[in-house]
Formats: structure tokens, C-alpha cells, sequence
């Protein structure tokens, strides 16, 4: 950390990190001639020792320039590896994801990441806002190939393509810390895009986190000392999927055909959560400290009992099978609770 200026404050680190793969393992070797399609070539059995070794350096750097008492600009940048990835195959009804550690096959996903915002206090610094942009860019991002047969596999890795990735968005947030109203607000707008030779025709496609709008808003209010009641409404966009967008008939069966990768999104998502609590007055005897302190709470989950979209599944229809319809798939309705909660001191 340094000071240039009154004004300008720098600060850097350096992190270095490593992974290996040790121990007893199987491992394969593939030809990878045909890209959509991985053929085991040899199998490598490990009876103990390091097998791989990945290490990595981690630079990061922030500055900050004060403007006021109240306002300051931040920046930042900072690099990352990370050793353990998901794939998620979004054309199930339900999507399927597999964990991957770094291996021969799989490289160490690394992530560049540059950010730059506005902060200021308002009110005596009662209330706080900021208005954040940043851009990330991804190497070494997994995915399954298209049509990957992944039920009953031994041999996930030959399923497995990696490429390159880029995210950007902007982030902003009003805040009130103080007082018996307190609580924030944020919305956040961002897009992520996956790119893989060997998926999607090899052009540019949704990743299956990318959800463009992004909007919380969380509120607490002190009724009396004792009595506070909060409420929270979130909201987001749906999810990617893989979905199909048509049929044909092939020796008297329906197959499906399917859209780009990620090409459909589920509905957009949002709930609303309200809950009460009262903290109990303990009683205790004179000149004795307390021992404990407890409270009720009373919630409920998903208030106004939206079904939010887990999956979409494509049937026939019993009394038609030439007609297909979609259902959905939801999860947690409205849920009611009752907490009784205690703390010894």
C-alpha cells in the first residue's frame, strides 16, 4: 500500500497459487483429430506421486482518488485462476452439472478482470451510492459439445471443449445504514458470452449464468426497540437453455430440433420475502448480567406464491401425440415459518 498524494492511494499484491494432482488416478489420452468427437487413445493408470503441477501468478492492483470528504473514484484489476470448473448441460429438462478439476485434458480457467467506479456519501454519510462498470475476460472456459452423451459415461472428460469468454456490465447500489429505516437498493446490468470452436457452429453464444437484469431491493424497519420488520423483493432475468424450437418426423418418430446453444431463456424470475421479529425482554436478577437473549421470528418465504421456472419440460399430448406443449417446472411456493431463536452470553 502507498500514499502518492493526499488525494491518490495505491495498493498491489502479488498471489501465487498451485495446484497438483496427486495420488492414485486414471487418466486418459485422446485423439483428438475429429474435434467433435474425442477417441481414448491410451489410458494412463497412476499409482501415487504428483501427476500434474499448475502454478499460476496472481497480480492485483487498486487505486483510489478522493475527490471530497464525500466521493472518490476507485479502479481496480486483478487476475485469477481457478482450478475447479462447472460444465452444465442446459438442453436436459433439468440442467445437468458436473464438476471438473484442472487435469491434463482440462486447463485452469484464467479470468482478467478491470473495474472502475464512482462512490459517494450523502447525508452526513448516512446514505451511501456507487455506480461500478467492469469487464472480465476468460480463458480456458469448459463446456460440454453439442449432443455430449453424458448418462452412464465413465470417461466425461472426452465430452468436455474449451474456449474463451468475455462478461461486462454495470452495477448500482443506494444504501442507508442508520436510523430505523435502513436497507439498499442495486441493480445490476450485465452480459456474459461464451465462445467454443467445436459448440454452437463455433459462433459466439449465451453462458448459462448470463442474466442481463439483475434488481434487489432489501428493507428493514424498527417498529419499537424490541419489534423490526423487513421485506426483500428480488428479480432477474431467466436463465439460458438449450431448447427445442421445432419437430420432424424420421421413420414414423418425433425427434426434435433443437435452437442455438443457450438461444431460450425461463421465464424471469422474482419473489418477494417478508418477515417480523421481536427480541425478547430476558429477565434476570437484580445485579446479575444476562445469560442469554432470544427472539421470535415469523417469515414468509415467496409471498405473493410466484412459480418461478426451475425447468421446462416438452410433452405430447395423450389425446393428440402430433402436438407438443410445454410445462413448467416450479419450485418453493409461498412458505410460511416460525423461528424461535436463543443465544447464550
Amino acid at each position: 500500500e502507498y500514499k502518492i498524494s493526499d488525494k491518490l492511494m495505491f495498493k498491489a499484491g502479488l498471489r501465487f497459487s498451485m495446484y497438483q494432482n496427486i495420488g492414485k488416478s486414471t487418466f486418459y489420452e485422446f485423439d483428438k483429430s475429429d474435434p467433435l468427437n474425442y477417441v481414448v487413445t491410451d489410458t494412463l493408470n497412476y499409482t501415487g506421486g504428483v501427476i500434474n503441477t499448475f502454478p499460476a501468478l496472481e497480480p492485483r492492483i487498486n487505486l483510489r482518488y478522493k475527490l471530497d470528504a464525500t466521493s472518490s473514484i476507485k479502479a481496480s484489476y486483478n487476475r485469477t485462476k481457478q482450478y475447479l470448473q462447472l460444465a452444465t448441460n442446459t438442453s436436459a429438462p433439468t440442467p445437468y452439472d458436473f464438476w471438473f478439476t484442472s487435469s491434463a485434458n482440462i486447463a485452469p480457467q484464467r479470468a482478467d478482470q478491470a473495474s472502475i467506479g464512482y462512490f459517494k456519501n450523502l447525508f452526513k454519510n448516512r446514505i451511501e451510492t456507487s455506480v461500478e462498470v467492469y469487464y472480465k475476460k476468460m480463458d480456458n472456459v469448459i463446456d460440454f459439445r453439442d449432443h455430449a452423451q453424458l448418462f452412464l459415461n465413465q470417461i466425461m472428460e472426452a465430452e468436455v471443449r474449451a474456449g474463451t469468454a468475455y462478461s461486462y456490465g454495470a452495477e448500482f447500489l443506494i444504501k442507508k445504514n442508520e436510523g430505523k429505516f435502513t436497507g439498499w437498493i442495486s441493480y445490476t446490468y450485465s452480459k456474459t458470452m461464451r465462445k467454443v470452436a467445436e459448440i454452437n457452429g463455433g459462433k459466439e453464444y449465451r453462458a448459462p449464468y448470463d442474466r442481463p437484469h439483475d434488481i434487489a431491493v432489501i428493507l428493514g424497519y424498527d417498529i419499537t426497540d424490541r419489534l423490526n420488520v423487513s421485506a426483500n423483493w428480488v428479480y432477474s432475468t431467466g436463465s439460458p437453455r438449450t431448447m427445442p424450437s421445432g419437430k420432424y418426423k424420421f421413420q414414423g418418430e418425433d425427434s426434435p430440433v433443437y435452437t442455438e446453444r443457450n438461444g431460450i431463456r425461463l421465464p424471469d424470475y422474482h419473489r418477494m420475502d417478508l418477515s417480523v421479529t421481536y427480541d425478547f425482554k430476558d429477565k434476570k436478577k437484580s445485579g446479575e448480567a444476562k445469560k442469554y437473549t432470544s427472539s421470535i421470528n415469523i417469515s414468509a418465504y415467496n409471498l405473493y406464491n410466484r412459480h418461478n421456472a426451475y425447468s421446462i419440460n416438452f410433452k405430447q399430448r395423450e389425446d393428440n401425440p402430433g402436438v407438443t406443449y410445454a410445462e413448467k417446472m416450479y419450485l418453493f411456493p409461498f412458505f410460511p415459518s416460525v423461528t424461535y431463536n436463543f443465544k447464550f452470553l
